[in-house]
């Protein structure tokens, strides 16, 4: 069963409400999510479906592409969550990726299996820089799964001199992740734990919008 689409009001601006998003968010997240010791979030392949096109909008708001009054169809969910360096740390600057396929279980690529049913008003790839603190935020839909996988979403991580680095983010709960053999090569339980989150729903909100905390321990200490 399909959401039914996020009805836009006249003049929204996005931009201002990601922005106040993340200020909301950041109370949302649990305090003291890292105070126990820090583990390495462990890596896992960017698979076969990195965008081989990007599109021409690559912000933080793949619900809505450019000024487009139709939206994506699916969940809405803001994925956040900070950029530690091993010290545990917030890193700067540090370029944060996110792609996944949409409802209908289509890619943003050549290369998708069911390309007549793409969603194209889901931007299906984003990203953002982050700053001082080390936070990050999107604004996506709840993965779903697709054939052979269960619901995910691909993650990675670009700081000046070191190659990119990638994860994948799954849902707690989510009875697939037991069949997924990607999910399941992470034996250590501590480290598939930190790759599985909660998708909660957001406190307060008006369209039944969700959350996700993703924290990324990278193992690695920026160069000075």
């Amino acid at each position: 069963m399909k959401t039914s689409p996020l009805i836009l009001p006249p003049g929204f601006d996005r931009r201002r409400f990601l922005h106040r998003a993340a200020l909301g968010l950041a109370l949302f997240a649990a305090p003291g999510a890292f105070a126990e010791a820090l583990l390495q979030t462990p890596n896992q392949t960017a698979g076969p479906f990195y965008p081989d096109r990007l599109p021409l909008d690559t912000d933080n708001d793949l619900i809505v592409i450019n000024d487009s009054l139709k939206p994506a169809v699916g969940e809405i969910t803001y994925l956040s969550g900070r950029i530690l360096d091993a010290t545990g740390a917030p890193m700067r600057n540090a370029t944060v990726e996110i792609w996944q396929c949409d409802k209908n279980g289509a890619y943003l690529h050549s290369g998708t299996g069911n390309a007549d049913q793409r969603d194209t008003n889901f931007q299906g790839f984003g990203r953002f820089v982050t700053g001082s603190t080390g936070e990050y935020l999107f604004r996506t839909i709840k993965p779903v799964a697709y054939p052979g996988r269960a619901p995910h979403i691909h993650v990675a991580v670009k700081t000046t001199g070191r190659e990119r680095w990638t994860t994948q983010c799954y849902i707690k709960g989510e009875p697939a992740n037991e069949r997924d053999g990607i999910w399941r090569s992470v034996k250590d339980e501590a480290r598939r734990a930190a790759i599985t989150v909660d998708f909660a729903p957001l406190k307060d909100a008006r369209a039944g919008e969700l959350a996700a905390r993703f924290d990324l321990v990278m193992g690695f200490t920026p160069e000075a």
